[in-house]
């Protein structure tokens, strides 16, 4: 190879390599230009955001102390997210996890229409069914609890987690099941014994996503919360801006800022599994 031949292959991979850290770059400030200005909004002094700058002048930690001081309920809003967002992250990955197995593994009656099913499930927004989900809340006596919010949130949340999960179970080798059955080993035993330490990976995935769409929904919540005893962190947060009087934007961006805590302790705790996770359950179906 020619040193000029060199030359040229060295310079376009280095103009490819700048026009791939360019637009990560670019990509990084879209992303973290929004989250800065959130969490200088929440050292800003004051209640308006017309007054605040990225960069605080006057930093003041009142805002955080408001939320926890008691001028406003946010302790409560935040342990009823928790609550919601933690038992549907749970109870998702119990039955996404037994419905991707029968899935994979099984044969029956109905099982190719089933798949169908979920698929055209995903492709009708959970929203445009609000009237059916309240009045069904209103026969079953569920208006106002937070059960009702669980039981939406994780059947919502089976059909294309269960997809997903079936995708990666599908790529487990038929050969360990075989040579667990050989040894005496039920349908059940297999399933805890080997597929679900094989599919670390993709419950790390669906066990974020679980968590982290009943904490940021507003539209499922209000329709089923009434009180303020049973608001969670978005209903109570979108009550501090929607004052004409009295509106604290720079409180709201204080509890915006904390909701972060526990989406980043989980991410970090699932960080090992979580990129291994999306791509096997993305490529392997």
């Amino acid at each position: 190879m020619s040193l000029d031949k060199k030359r040229s292959i060295k310079q376009q991979r280095a103009i490819r390599l700048t026009l791939s850290y360019l637009v990560i770059g670019l990509v990084s400030l879209i992303i973290i230009y929004p989250l800065v200005w959130t969490v200088g909004a929440s050292l800003n002094p004051g209640n308006s955001l017309l007054s605040s700058s990225i960069i605080p002048k006057n930093m003041s930690f009142e805002h955080y102390q408001d939320l926890f001081n008691g001028k406003v309920d946010y302790l409560n809003w935040y342990y009823n997210s928790m609550k919601i967002s933690f038992s549907t992250m749970v109870l998702t990955l119990i039955f996404v996890s037994f419905t991707a197995y029968s899935f994979s593994r099984f044969r029956f009656v109905g099982r190719n229409n089933g798949l169908m099913l979920f698929l055209l499930l995903q492709m009708i927004p959970q929203f445009s069914a609000l009237i059916a989900i309240f009045v069904l809340s209103q026969m079953l006596g569920l208006v106002n609890s937070h059960l009702a919010l669980i039981l939406i949130y994780v059947g919502g949340m089976i059909p294309m987690n269960t997809y997903l999960m079936k995708g990666f179970i599908d790529a487990i080798p038929r050969d360990l099941d075989e040579s667990a059955r050989m040894d005496g080993a039920g349908h059940f035993r297999i399933f805890i014994e080997i597929i679900l330490p094989l599919s670390k990976p993709i419950i790390a995935v669906i066990a974020l996503f679980s968590f982290t769409g009943p904490l940021g929904d507003f539209i499922l919540s209000t329709t089923i919360l009434r009180t303020p005893d049973q608001f969670t962190l978005p209903i109570g947060l979108y009550n501090l801006v929607a004052q004409k009087m009295g509106a604290s934007y720079t409180t709201y961006a204080a509890g915006a800022v904390l909701i972060a805590v526990p989406v980043a302790l989980l991410y970090l705790w699932l960080q090992k599994f979580f990129v291994s996770g999306l791509t096997a359950g993305g490529t392997k179906g």
